[in-house]
C-alpha cells in the first residue's frame, strides 16, 4: 500500500513538472504554424473562387463568334433569353429583377416577425418558454431547402395564395419569398436576440427607475441600444436569401422577365445557374459560359451587402463597460 501510494505521489509529480522551455518554444511554433495554414486556406479558399468566377467570367465576354456580347449590355439589358436554337440575349437584368424580388418579399415577411420573437425572447419570455422557443427556432434552422420549396409548391401556393386570387399560378414569386422568408427566420431572430440580451442591464435598470414600462424599455432602449446587431442580423439573413437556390428553383418558376408583380413566376440568378448545370447546356457553349456571369454578378450583389453590414457594424456598434 505505501509502494502504491508512492509512486502514485511520483507519477503526479512528474505529470506537474513543467516541460522544459525548448519543448515549450516547439509545442508554441507548432500550434502558430498549424493556426496559421488553416487560416490561410480560408484565404486561399475564397481568392480560389473569386479568379474562377473571374476568369470564366472574362471568357463569357471575350467569347469569339458572339459579338451581340458586351459588358454594358450584360448589365443594362432586359432580356434575358440564352436558349439553344433562338436568337440569344444577355441581358441580365430579368434574372437580377426576380432575385430581388423573391428577397424583398422574404425580407418583408421574415424580417419584422425575426425582430419582433427576439425581441420576446429578449426582454418577455420566461427561461424555460425561451429554451422551447430556441429549440423550435433550430430545428426550423435545419430543415433542408429543398423541403421548404416543395412546401411552397405544395401547401403555400394552393392552400394560402391561390384561395386569396386566381392570378397565382402554380409557380409565382409571392410564394417562393415567404418559403425563403421562413427559411431566414431563424437567422433574424437568434441574431437579433443575441444583439438584444448584449445590451447592458443597467439600462434597462435605469428606464426602469425613470417609471418605464417593459414595452417603453424594449421599443425605445434595448431596440435602439442593439440596432448596430439587428442591422447586421438583417443584412446577413437578406445576403442568405440572395444566395437562395433550391427554393426558388423549385417555386418561383423559370420565366426570366421584368416584373414586380408578385404573382407572376420569375427566374432568379441561381435558378438560372441550377438549369444550366443539370446538364441541358453543353460544357463550352455560350449558355454554360454565362452561368459564369450570372454567378459572379451575384458575387458582387452580395460582397456589396456583406461591405455595407461591416460599415454599418463599425459605424453605429455601440460599447459598453
Amino acid at each position: 500500500m505505501t509502494s502504491f501510494a508512492a509512486r502514485s505521489a511520483g507519477e503526479i509529480a512528474q505529470r506537474g513538472r513543467p516541460h522544459s522551455p525548448l519543448r515549450r518554444r516547439w509545442s508554441e511554433k507548432t500550434i502558430r504554424a498549424i493556426l496559421f495554414l488553416l487560416t490561410l486556406l480560408t484565404v486561399v479558399t475564397t481568392v480560389a473562387i473569386i479568379t474562377v468566377l473571374a476568369t470564366e467570367t472574362y471568357g463569357f465576354f471575350t467569347l469569339a463568334g458572339h459579338p451581340e456580347i458586351s459588358l454594358w449590355g450584360f448589365f443594362t439589358g432586359e432580356e434575358w433569353s440564352p436558349l439553344l436554337g433562338a436568337e440569344p440575349m444577355f441581358g441580365v437584368l430579368p434574372l437580377v429583377c426576380g432575385t430581388l424580388l423573391v428577397t424583398a418579399i422574404a425580407g418583408v415577411f421574415a424580417l419584422p416577425i425575426g425582430l419582433l420573437t427576439a425581441v420576446y425572447l429578449s426582454e418577455y419570455a420566461a427561461p424555460r418558454t425561451r429554451t422551447i422557443l430556441k429549440a423550435a427556432l433550430e430545428i426550423l434552422a435545419g430543415v433542408p431547402t429543398v423541403v421548404y420549396g416543395f412546401f411552397a409548391l405544395t401547401f403555400i401556393t394552393p392552400y394560402l395564395l391561390q384561395p386569396l386570387s386566381s392570378g397565382f399560378g402554380a409557380y409565382n414569386a409571392m410564394s417562393a419569398g415567404i418559403a425563403v422568408g421562413i427559411m431566414i427566420l431563424p437567422i433574424v431572430c437568434s441574431l437579433s436576440e443575441d444583439a438584444l440580451r448584449a445590451v447592458p442591464q443597467s439600462l434597462r435598470d435605469g428606464a426602469y427607475a425613470l417609471g418605464s414600462t417593459k414595452f417603453d424599455v424594449s421599443a425605445k432602449v434595448v431596440v435602439p441600444a442593439g440596432l448596430s446587431g439587428v442591422i447586421a442580423a438583417f443584412l446577413l439573413a437578406l445576403t442568405r436569401a440572395i444566395g437562395e437556390t433550391m427554393i426558388v428553383a423549385l417555386a418561383a418558376g423559370g420565366l426570366a422577365q421584368m416584373t414586380a408583380n408578385p404573382a407572376a413566376q420569375v427566374q432568379t440568378m441561381t435558378a438560372y445557374m441550377v438549369q444550366i448545370f443539370l446538364g441541358d447546356a453543353p460544357a463550352a457553349g455560350i449558355e454554360y459560359k454565362s452561368s459564369y456571369a450570372v454567378a459572379f454578378t451575384l458575387f458582387l450583389i452580395t460582397f456589396a451587402l456583406t461591405w455595407t453590414g461591416a460599415i454599418v457594424l463599425k459605424r453605429y456598434r455601440e460599447e459598453y463597460e
